[in-house]
C-alpha cells in the first residue's frame, strides 16, 4: 500500500493505541527551551521521576534573552531566573544545553537545524507553537503544551491523535521579490487560520522543490498559522546536502547509509491525500497583513478589504474589528501606510538568507527618520557568518541596530518590545493584538526584503 511521508513517519514512532483512540508515539528528538520547560522539571521531581533519555533533549535559551546587554544578572529578576532554573535543570539531568558561551546558542528553531539535530523520518517536539518549522527536513515536528514536556522528559513519548494529510501544492515559478513568507501568508490568506485543523500540511510542487532549506523552514513554520499542526516538505538532495557535516548528522559511510533510509522517508508517487489544494506560484505577489491574524492579508498592490463585501457574518465582524484597531480605513491602498518601527528576525525570518535578500536591498540606502530598526540574527552562529560577510555593517550603515540573538520583537517576553500604537514591519509569524509587547501597538506581517524597504521609505512599499 502506497503511504504519504505522515503515515510511514507515525507508523514507524507508534508504540501502542490507547483507549481514548489516540497513539503513545516515540519521540525521536525533543527540544527544550527557557519558557515551558521549567514547570516540566518541577513536575518531574514532585513525581520524583528522572529523565528517561536525556541524550535525546537539546535545549537553548531564546525567548527571554536580551538581544542588546547579555550581561548578566539580567534586568528583568524573572528572565534570568528563567535562564538560570534551565542551567540547572540541563545539568542535573545530563542535557546538552547551548548555553550563551557556547557560540551556538539563539533560536530553537534555527539552533537545531543547523546543528544537524532534525532528520527525515523522526519525530520532534517542543513546548513551541512554531516546531513545525522542523518539518522541512521531512520530520514531523510539532508544538507541545507543558504537560506533554513533562511527559516526554518521563517516558521519551506523549499521546497524539493522528491527522489527516493535506497535501498543498504551489506550482511554476515565483515571481522576482516573491519570497517564502509570501508563499506562506498567501497559502494562510486561501485557507483560513482554521483551514488546517485536524490536518498535517505536505507542501510540494515546483516552488518548493526549487525553494532553499531554509526558505521551506520559513513555510513550515507557518503551518501552524493556518490551523495545522504539523507541515512538511518531503526530503530531497538538498534536504541531505544541507545536513552534511552538521555536527549531530551522520559522518562518513554511515551518513551514506544515512541517506539510502531518508529517501525511502518520502511520500510515495501515487499515495491517497485527504485533500489536495493546488496554488500557481505565478499568481502571489508580495504580500503584507492588515489585520489580527496572518490569515487577514493582500497583496502590497492591493487595497485594504471592505467588511461590507465579506458575506460570513463572523468574518464581517471579525474585519471590522481588526481594521478598527489598525487604524487602516477600508477600499485604501496597504502602501503608503506609516510605520514607525522594522524588525528583521524571529524563527520565521532570522537566517543568513534573510539578512542577504535584505542588505542586498539595503547597500547604500538610509532608514527612514524617525524609524526604529532592529536587525536581529537568528542564532549566534547566523551573527558569526553574517558579521564574516560584513553583513552588519550593511545593516548599521543604513541606520538598522545589529543586535544579539534572540527571539526578540517577535514576542513580549524580553526587553524588545512596541510602545503605544506604534506599528511594526516584522518578519515575525504573529501579528495578534499586543504580541510585540503593546496592548495596542500594530504589527504588519512581511517578508524580509519587504521590511528592509520599508524601513527605508518609512512606509510599507513595494521595492
Amino acid at each position: 500500500m502506497k503511504k504519504t511521508l505522515f503515515e510511514k513517519v507515525w507508523q514507524k514512532h507508534a508504540v501502542r493505541e490507547l483507549p481514548d483512540g489516540s497513539t503513545q508515539l516515540l519521540v525521536g528528538t525533543h527540544l527544550l527551551h527557557e519558557v515551558t520547560s521549567p514547570q516540566a522539571f518541577g513536575m518531574l521531581r514532585t513525581l520524583k521521576l528522572g529523565v528517561k533519555y536525556p541524550q535525546r533533549t537539546f535545549a537553548t535559551v531564546d525567548h527571554i534573552i536580551p538581544t542588546d546587554n547579555r550581561a548578566e544578572p539580567y534586568k528583568d529578576a524573572t528572565a534570568y531566573e528563567m535562564l538560570t532554573e534551565l542551567r540547572k535543570n540541563c545539568k542535573d539531568n545530563g542535557i546538552t544545553f547551548f548555553d550563551v558561551h557556547t557560540g551556538a546558542q539563539g533560536v530553537i528553531h534555527i539552533v537545531a537545524p543547523e546543528q544537524g539535530l532534525i532528520h527525515p523520518g523522526m519525530t520532534v517536539a517542543c513546548g513551541d507553537s512554531h516546531t513545525a518549522t522542523h518539518g522541512a527536513f521531512g520530520a514531523i515536528a510539532f508544538g507541545i503544551g507543558t504537560s506533554q514536556v513533562r511527559n516526554v522528559l518521563a517516558t521519551q513519548t506523549l499521546a497524539f491523535k493522528k491527522l489527516k494529510v493535506r497535501r498543498v501544492n504551489v506550482n511554476g515559478k515565483l515571481r522576482d521579490g516573491v519570497y517564502p513568507k509570501d508563499v506562506a501568508l498567501h497559502i494562510i490568506r486561501k485557507l483560513g487560520v482554521n483551514g488546517g485543523i485536524g490536518y498535517a500540511y505536505e507542501f510540494g510542487g515546483q516552488v518548493f522543490d526549487d525553494m532553499s532549506m531554509e526558505g521551506r523552514m520559513t513555510v513550515c513554520n507557518m503551518a501552524i498559522e493556518g490551523g495545522a499542526r504539523i507541515g512538511y516538505v518531503n526530503p530531497d538532495e538538498k534536504t541531505f546536502e544541507y545536513l552534511r557535516n552538521r555536527p549531530y548528522a551522520p559522518k562518513g559511510e554511515e551518513f551514506e547509509k544515512a541517506i539510502e533510509y531518508w529517501k525511502t522517508i518520502a511520500s510515495d508517487e501515487g499515495c491517497q491525500y485527504d485533500d489536495v489544494v493546488d496554488f500557481n506560484g505565478e499568481d502571489i505577489e508580495p504580500t503584507v497583513t492588515w489585520g489580527v491574524n496572518p490569515s487577514q492579508a493582500i497583496f502590497v498592490s492591493e487595497k485594504i478589504p471592505n467588511p461590507a463585501t465579506i458575506e460570513d457574518a463572523t468574518a464581517r465582524k471579525d474585519a471590522e474589528d481588526a481594521l478598527a484597531y489598525m487604524g487602516l480605513a477600508p477600499e485604501t491602498p496597504i502602501a503608503g501606510t506609516k510605520i514607525d518601527v522594522a524588525f528583521i528576525g524571529s524563527c520565521t525570518n532570522g537566517r543568513l538568507s534573510d539578512f542577504v535578500e535584505a542588505a542586498k536591498y539595503l547597500k547604500g540606502k538610509k532608514v527612514a527618520e524617525g524609524v526604529k530598526a532592529l536587525a536581529v540574527p537568528g542564532s549566534q552562529i547566523v551573527d558569526k557568518l553574517a558579521r564574516e560577510m560584513g553583513l552588519n555593517k550593511v545593516f548599521e550603515e543604513a541606520g538598522f541596530q545589529w543586535r544579539e540573538a534572540g527571539c526578540s520583537m517577535c514576542l513580549a517576553m524580553n526587553p524588545d518590545k512596541l510602545v503605544g500604537r506604534q506599528l511594526c514591519a516584522s518578519t515575525s509569524n504573529r501579528n495578534f493584538k499586543g504580541r510585540q509587547g503593546s496592548p495596542t501597538g500594530r504589527t504588519v506581517l512581511m517578508s524580509p526584503l519587504m521590511v528592509a524597504a520599508a524601513a527605508v521609505k518609512g512606509e510599507i512599499t513595494m521595492p
